[in-house]
């Protein structure tokens, strides 16, 4: 994954599990999406993760991926339904228009109700 995003010129950070790319985020590391598996090591997945990071930098963007079931990944805590999962094995092509899709969407203005 991470030599595929470098082909396709973008710039990574990696974090072996979810405290390490925490401590990043809470070290003031610039990014501009978390590419996140929903089942890491190290005790937090990554639901728990986004959560963390969308606390400390709200309007974050993240994309998870899976390689698990859907119904595997509900049992183990799926994001919410609005969040973007991009299914493994996928190929190149399907992350690029991904990661395009979540940063194509962070350039948009927010849509606000008024009351």
């Amino acid at each position: 994954m991470l030599s595929q995003l470098q082909s396709l010129g973008y710039q990574t950070v990696t974090a072996a599990n979810g405290a390490e790319a925490l401590a990043l985020v809470e070290a003031g590391q610039a990014f501009d999406l978390v590419f996140t598996d929903v089942i890491m090591p190290g005790g937090m997945n990554g639901k728990e993760l986004a959560d963390a990071i969308l606390r400390l930098r709200p309007g974050s963007r993240i994309l998870y991926t899976s390689g698990y079931t859907d119904d595997a990944v509900i049992e183990d805590g799926r994001p919410e339904q609005c969040a973007l999962l991009l299914a493994k094995a996928y190929r190149r092509s399907e992350l690029a228009q991904m990661v395009r899709r979540v940063l194509d969407d962070a350039a948009k203005p927010a849509l606000t109700a008024a009351g």
